[in-house]
């Protein structure tokens, strides 16, 4: 068995490597497969299947079900455009902190969990602790479920719980929401402005979309929010479009417009009911642009799918997790994790981890050292706990 690395050292390979989600992560994937199978893991890597990256999943301590999995991804977003003060990829130590992409969301967890995986090898656990990490999280949670699939069905012991380290200042937060997101291509008919009735205009028949998605959002504004939902903020399925481009003249109706339109959907209602409301929209627009011309078209592929996480009565994820952390309070957040797609498949799970949501996708992203430390001594205990 090699020597282990320290958390730190861990955090600085793992920043070195820049696995943003457009990129390949196979150099990141080679360190962690070497490292851990040099402390007696067993692991298994999972091929993303255009075969440009890899999930990877591994096992310390005895072949029985049960035990604990620590759940991580390993990409990142982009830097570009950025203003940083320091280089992304090497983590900086300043005023208390350690800065570099990734330290925050989510390498810090990720560094923590490798550290917990060499020191229950030399612990003697007696139950089992395996450690998951995936790609493509941060483009919609894309790379998880194969993973996951592939963990349930290719005999490695199963665990029942599973931590998902994402930042919460190690706060345990029992549900999130879902989600669902659409890539919308509008295809229009050119004419001459003037001639307006003759041509259809792609950017105002995706207005009529987007308008669409303003309007559902006051309503759900004006209902009152199930039990369920009321603990969110804020307390209701959500829509949004952030990004949109189409057109090319002011005097020309636009031949084509793409735009995305996603959903936040709180816990208890169906992402797919969601899915089939906006679809059934997208119907009745384009019945009435081919009712102009019959050339014209929209395309809404969803690019990804995301459960919410269902708080859990008497989960043994949470129980786990308030046991090492002492905290008892109430939390639900209103972006997506990995946790909601291992419930799915029939694990108990719930989020915990070091760092402030605040300092995700930020520039000169960073974690305090004081909750990387707290991260470690969570990570202590409950190797501690597994050897009982």
């Amino acid at each position: 068995m090699s020597a282990p690395m320290t958390p730190r050292a861990l955090l600085e390979r793992l920043v070195a490597f820049p696995t943003v989600s457009r990129d390949s992560n196979h150099a990141l994937i080679d360190f962690v497969q070497d490292y851990l199978e040099g402390i007696g893991a067993d692991c298994v890597r999972v091929p993303s299947p255009d075969g440009t990256k890899a999930a990877l999943y591994a096992h310390i301590g005895p072949r029985v079900d049960g035990g604990v999995v620590l759940s991580g991804h390993t990409d990142v977003v982009p830097v570009d455009g950025q203003d940083w003060t320091t280089d992304p990829f090497t983590v900086v130590e300043k005023d208390g902190r350690l800065y570099g992409r990734g330290c925050c969301d989510m390498k810090g967890f990720d560094a923590l969990a490798l550290w917990a995986m060499a020191h229950a090898a030399e612990a003697g656990i007696k139950r089992p602790l395996q450690i998951a990490l995936s790609y493509d999280e941060e483009v919609g949670c894309v790379g998880a479920p194969v993973m996951i699939d592939h963990m349930v069905s290719h005999g490695m012991p199963r665990a029942d719980t599973v931590l998902v380290g994402e930042p919460s200042m190690m706060q345990v937060v029992t549900g999130h929401k879902g989600g669902i997101g659409f890539k919308v291509h509008v295809r229009g008919f050119e004419v001459h402005s003037s001639k307006i009735t003759e041509g259809v205009s792609a950017v105002m028949q995706a207005a009529r979309l987007i308008n669409w998605a303003y309007e559902v959002n006051q309503e759900q504004v004006a209902r009152t929010p199930s039990d369920l939902a009321a603990v969110f903020d804020p307390p209701f399925t959500s829509v949004h479009t952030g990004v949109i481009a189409g057109g090319t003249a002011h005097n020309i109706t636009a031949k084509d417009c793409h735009f995305d339109l996603s959903f936040r959907v709180v816990p208890g209602e169906d992402v797919n009911d969601w899915a089939d409301r906006f679809l059934a929209k997208v119907r009745e627009v384009e019945a009435e642009m081919q009712a102009v011309h019959p050339d014209t078209y929209i395309d809404a592929q969803a690019y990804f799918g995301l459960p919410g996480l269902k708080p859990e009565d008497q989960g043994r994820a949470e129980e786990l997790a308030r046991m090492l952390t002492g905290d008892n309070g109430s939390h639900v957040v209103s972006y997506g994790t990995e946790a909601g797609q291992f419930q799915e498949r029939g694990y108990s799970a719930a989020v915990v981890g070091p760092g402030d949501i605040a300092q995700a996708h930020q520039p000169d992203e960073f974690i305090e050292i004081a909750q990387f430390e707290a991260g470690q001594d969570f990570m202590r205990k409950l190797v501690e706990h597994l050897t009982r």
